[in-house]
């Protein structure tokens, strides 16, 4: 089965956060995807720039608009994900309480199942 875990990401909490706290979070990342990699579990992992570097592309008039920023005013976003293939929810579940940010207070850890993938219903 196929899982999609995101990291939602506070800028503030974030800011708040000690070098020595940042540097931890980026270990605990890098030790997490080794060990899915090791039970070949990752299928991908992408970690995201700022929202403030985004461009929304909206058909207004049968044209595209394209405003930058987020599509979205909020103080929290998308951070990154991980798309893992696991053999059930609870093993996606596992795996996302071992992602540091899922300690943080303020920071947040989604997982959803894939739906469609690759032109295919999953089961």
């Amino acid at each position: 089965m196929k899982f999609v875990i995101s990291m939602h990401i506070n800028p503030a909490v974030l800011d708040a956060l000690t070098d020595d706290e940042k540097a931890a979070i980026g270990e605990g990342h890098g030790k997490f995807i080794q060990n899915l990699k090791d039970r070949g579990e990752l299928i991908l992992t992408q970690a995201l720039v700022d929202p403030s570097q985004a461009a929304v592309v909206r058909i207004r008039n049968s044209q595209p608009v394209v405003t930058d920023g987020p599509f979205l005013e909020a103080k929290e976003y998308l951070g990154g994900f991980y798309l893992i293939d696991v053999e059930d929810k609870a093993r996606a579940l596992e795996l996302a309480a071992q992602i540091p940010d899922a300690a943080i207070d303020g920071l947040g850890v989604e997982v959803r199942q894939v739906m469609f993938s690759d032109g295919q219903l999953e089961a």
